[in-house]
């Protein structure tokens, strides 16, 4: 809870939260709590070499992660760029570019203190303009951001204050603030970069991370090179790599086959029989690190079609065998979710009786709704067809995720619907998704805490960000759940936060838009040889330590 730690005296004005920099404290903030957390080692460190670390997700089209805001962006942008806050282990905010924080009594000022002996990586200090600055290319339209844009909506004015100072003007009190300055999607770039034309901030953005970019070839390689003017945000080490060679190889076997053989040094998106083999003490291990926000879920589209019809969604729901699949396909690395919210964060709330296997339920609400069975199995009403519409990325949904909305395809047949998946690369699933081409969409969304459901599930969220992305894939049009959402992010009292948290879950879960699968999977699979992985607060790697042995 963000303002748990504030200190409260009836003598003043404001009440203030200072979180001391130790070195603890930051290193917490870049090491969050994310279920695996770090890939650590006794050995002796040795500096040099390079890291090659391989991709299946998609390749980014903008290596800037203001612009857009998706996973992938994430990935690679947190070894370049940092944040102005991290997370503990409880997931409660800690400094990192800043050092401490006032909040006033109305919650509608936030204030920011700062490093004072931090550079970007082409030597542009960093200070109070530039934060200004990476605020309000934020939320500039022509940034087109999403994730980030919608994070900072409620940041009315950004004002350097002095050098080392930031006030933030807010339009409603933001009890997710914190925890969103956490995110790659709103670091910390170079202003002086940023006054670059997009097309080429995208090829090279600037940070104070302890790597700079310094090439992409498009299709297959991003390189990235120590930097040597880097300060730590914890303690006092430098990067120990030379470098990293960020390569995209989509096909799982291919990326598997790479890590064992050595030609690579890391992986992710790793397949269940993959995850299987690895091992604690093996040549191949696992760092498991599930992914804050929300829980992969199928999000059924309210505002369009079939599913306007509750009890039809609610058919859909009761028709959809997961377990047997999940278990299947998964081996056990994937535990069935009931809940909107990842178990990563502590507000979520799980109802699994909602999401029980019921084909004679799904039977009798499509009855009820006058879906008659045609003569093909295919229920049939005023001459239309049951059929809904599933576009599934194939960046995002690995192989198992894929063989799993087949499964839930064939047990929805046996009730009456005809599902009908479309497999598309990320551009186009998000034409889709733009053009509400779809009925059922999975669509994983990482924020970090429980704020996602307001990103997710606010009415105002059906309207496209400037990048022209919407969030409210269930197009869900609730005021009551829109208020507890709006109330929980003005509500500064952690207790009475998670209760109105779990009252918008308890209503979002009940609506029949939502079926929850699974917790996002993020394991990133790495050679024995590499030591001293850490993980952020959404969870990618992070390399500003890491070292291979030789």
């Amino acid at each position: 809870m963000i303002l748990d730690r504030v200190q409260k005296s009836p003598t003043r004005a404001r009440r203030t939260l200072v979180a001391a920099a130790s070195a603890t404290a930051v290193l917490l903030g870049l090491t969050a709590c994310t279920g695996g957390g770090t890939a650590t080692s006794d050995s002796t460190p040795v500096a040099g070499g390079t890291l090659t670390y391989a991709s299946g997700d998609a390749e980014p089209t903008c290596l800037d992660p203001h612009v857009g805001g998706n996973y992938p962006q994430a990935l690679l942008s947190t070894q370049y760029i940092e944040m102005l806050t991290g997370l503990d282990r409880d997931r409660k905010p800690t400094p990192a570019l800043a050092t401490s924080w006032t909040t006033s009594d109305d919650g509608k000022t936030l204030t920011f203190d700062l490093r004072k002996d931090v550079t970007f990586s082409d030597g542009t200090p960093f200070d109070a303009a530039a934060v200004v600055a990476n605020i309000e290319h934020v939320q500039d339209p022509a940034t087109a951001s999403s994730t980030g844009y919608l994070a900072l909506q409620s940041i009315a004015k950004a004002t350097a204050t002095d050098d080392h100072t930031v006030t933030l003007a807010l339009s409603r009190p933001d009890s997710a603030l914190l925890e969103s300055f956490s995110q790659p999607w709103v670091g910390m770039e170079s202003p002086k970069a940023l006054q670059r034309a997009q097309a080429t901030n995208c090829e090279s953005p600037v940070g104070t991370g302890p790597f700079t970019v310094t090439g992409w070839q498009h299709g297959d390689r991003v390189t990235l090179a120590r930097n040597a003017s880097y300060t730590p945000l914890s303690g006092s080490t430098k990067p120990r790599l030379d470098g990293i060679t960020w390569r995209f190889l989509p096909d799982s076997t291919s990326r598997y086959a790479a890590l064992r053989s050595g030609q690579v040094d890391v992986i992710d998106n790793a397949q269940p029989d993959q995850l299987e083999s690895a091992s604690t003490k093996g040549a191949i291990r696992d760092l498991d690190a599930p992914r804050p926000g929300a829980s992969n879920r199928l999000e059924l589209n309210s505002g369009h079609g079939v599913f306007r019809d509750e009890s039809v969604r609610k058919a859909f729901i009761a028709g959809a065998e997961i377990d047997p699949g999940l278990k299947s396909l998964f081996l056990g690395t994937a535990k069935r979710s009931s809940s909107v919210l990842s178990s990563v964060e502590p507000a979520a709330y799980s109802d699994p009786a909602l999401f029980e296997y019921s084909p004679s339920t799904a039977e009798r609400l499509l009855d009820e709704a006058g879906w008659k069975v045609g003569s093909d199995g295919v229920r049939e009403k005023d001459g239309k067809r049951l059929t809904v519409t599933f576009p599934v990325s194939t960046n995002q949904s690995v192989p198992a995720e894929r063989s799993l909305f087949q499964q839930v395809q064939a047990s929805e047949k046996a009730v009456g619907f005809d599902v009908r998946l479309e497999e598309l690369d990320l551009s186009s699933w998000y034409a889709a998704l733009a053009a509400n081409e779809y009925d059922v969409v999975s669509a994983p969304y990482t924020k970090v805490g429980p704020d996602v459901l307001r990103i997710l599930y606010d009415s105002a969220s059906i309207e496209p960000a400037p990048s022209g992305y919407f969030a409210n894939l269930a197009q869900l049009d609730d005021p009551t759940v829109d208020d507890l959402l709006q109330r929980a992010a003005r509500t500064a009292d952690g207790d009475d936060r998670a209760d109105l948290y779990r009252q918008a879950q308890q209503r979002i879960l009940a609506s029949g838009t939502v079926l929850p699968l699974y917790d996002q999977q993020n394991h990133f699979l790495y050679r024995s040889a590499v030591h001293d992985i850490q993980t952020t607060s959404v969870s990618t790697p992070w390399f500003g330590t890491a070292w291979i042995a030789r």
